[in-house]
Parts: structure tokens; C-alpha cells; sequence
């Protein structure tokens, strides 16, 4: 029996990877903590075993005005989480941190890519993931996760985005590109693999294999009877247009396939998360 604390509520990913440790209650001791206000202390973290933050602000536009919250949430009140945890004897630390950290809108990343954030979401979890990895020791394991484009039923982030295009728009681009992605189920596994191997370091979790932004957009409609008629038609618009937006859903973003998750192969995934 392992005592599991997922800190962060209201989170999508962390109620998620809760529903999936629930089904294993003779393994695992699921707690979770609500970050806001919270005073990290060792006595908060006394007994646990593994702790798994999802703690963070993310979803909002940054501008100069809220800049210092990204700081204040995804690295102090972060770091002051592992120092605690630390201190009170716990073994494995688990970060959710972001692709973000790399400040690619389009790219191929590796694992010796050198982070280059170009935000204070991208600055503020990169700074927590380094602060924490100085903590690391023979006795407290970091886990670091850069996960890209979570997707899944009821999730959040840019998959609504292709989901809105689906219902609102009768054709859609036929434009061959590539997305390093995860559903959700396949990062929940991941997740669940790191505890059980007491996995340590830095890891990119995703799909095995490459996503097209259409052939998704074409699953979504076919798995709710529309005929979306995809086109190339505008395909020479989408190479030269330098709107971010643009090559956020079309351009080429990948990791180097490693710490692939094959629970859920992209068919699966997506009836998943359109049909459940």
C-alpha cells in the first residue's frame, strides 16, 4: 500500500489519475489537497509516500499585470511543496510541468533540447522543475513530466478549440503535420508507472505516435455524425499566414518518440473522448 497525495484540486489531470487509483484501493491510499493558501509544512506531508502535483496556473492570457501570480503559484508555493516533502520523508516527488518550458510554437524537441521559455507560464515552471531537481538525492526521487497536448472527454485547452471548428464549420483544412499529444487514460498510466517503478528524471509522455491535426478534426465529426469536408484548398494560405493561433494547430510540434504510453491506441483515445 502506497499513500498517495495528489496536491492541486479541481484538476483536470488530477481527478483523472484519482478515478484511475481508485480502481487499485488495495495498492494505493488516494488523498487530495487544496494549494490555495496552503503554508507548506513537513506535518502536511507527514505519512505520505508519493506526492503528485498538479498545482499550477495555466489557461490564462499572460500579460504583465498577472505575470508575478505564475511565479507565485507554479514555482514558490511548488518548490516550497518538494522542501516540505523533503523534510517530512517523502519519496517521490511527481511535477506536472509543461512543454511550454521550450517556447516553440512549431519544432522538434529531445531531451537535451535547451529549454527557452518566452512567458512567465513557460519561465515559472521551468525555474520550479530546476529548483526541485537541486533537491533530488538518494532519498527523494523527482519525477519531472513535459507532457504536450493533453486530450480527452471534457477536457480543457486547445482540443476545444478543434472540437468548436467541427460544430461551427462545415470544411476544414486538409493539412498533412504532425503533433506530439497524450490522451488522457495513456497519461494516467504513465503516471501510475512512474510510482510503481519509482521512475526518476525527466520524461516527455505521449501517444506512440504522431497526431494530424485534420485526421483528428475528421474523428471528432465522425463520431458525431457531421460530414466535415476537409480541403487543400487553403493549404498555401496556412504556409505563409504568421498568425500564432495557425501554427499552434498546424504546424509541426514534436518530441523525440520516447516515454510513449500504448494503453490506448489514437482510435480508442478519441471514441473515448468524444463517446466515453
Amino acid at each position: 500500500m502506497k499513500n498517495i497525495l495528489i496536491a492541486g484540486t479541481h484538476s483536470y489531470i488530477g481527478e483523472s489519475f484519482k478515478a484511475l487509483l481508485d480502481q487499485y484501493r488495495e495498492m494505493y491510499s488516494v488523498n487530495v489537497i487544496d494549494t490555495r493558501g496552503l503554508k507548506p509544512t513537513p506535518e502536511v506531508f507527514k505519512g505520505i509516500d508519493v506526492i503528485f502535483c498538479v498545482a499550477g496556473i495555466a489557461h490564462k492570457k499572460v500579460i504583465s499585470k498577472n505575470s508575478y501570480q505564475y511565479f507565485d503559484v507554479n514555482r514558490n508555493l511548488v518548490v516550497g511543496m518538494a522542501r516540505a516533502a523533503k523534510e517530512a520523508g517523502v519519496k517521490q516527488f511527481i511535477l506536472l510541468s509543461s512543454m511550454s518550458v521550450y517556447g516553440l510554437t512549431v519544432g522538434h524537441i529531445r531531451k537535451d533540447t535547451v529549454p527557452h521559455p518566452v512567458n512567465a507560464y513557460g519561465e515559472s515552471k521551468l525555474q520550479a522543475d530546476e529548483e526541485i531537481k537541486r533537491l533530488e538525492d538518494n532519498k527523494f526521487i523527482f519525477t519531472c513530466l513535459r507532457p504536450p497536448m493533453v486530450y480527452g472527454k471534457d477536457c480543457k485547452g486547445n482540443y476545444q478549440i478543434l472540437r468548436k471548428f467541427v460544430f461551427k464549420f462545415p470544411i476544414f483544412p486538409d493539412y498533412k503535420n504532425q503533433r506530439s499529444m497524450i490522451y488522457i487514460g495513456n497519461l494516467c498510466e504513465f503516471v501510475k508507472q512512474c510510482i510503481d517503478l519509482e521512475k526518476k528524471g525527466l520524461f516527455f509522455p505521449q501517444n506512440a505516435e504522431y497526431i494530424n491535426t485534420s485526421e483528428m478534426v475528421r474523428l471528432i465529426a465522425k463520431m458525431h455524425g457531421k460530414n466535415v469536408r476537409l480541403t487543400k484548398s487553403f493549404n498555401w494560405i496556412l504556409r505563409i499566414i504568421p498568425v500564432k493561433i495557425v501554427k499552434k494547430v498546424f504546424g509541426n510540434l514534436t518530441y523525440e518518440l520516447v516515454d510513449t504510453v500504448i494503453k490506448y491506441d489514437f482510435n480508442e483515445s478519441m471514441r473515448l473522448s468524444e463517446q466515453g
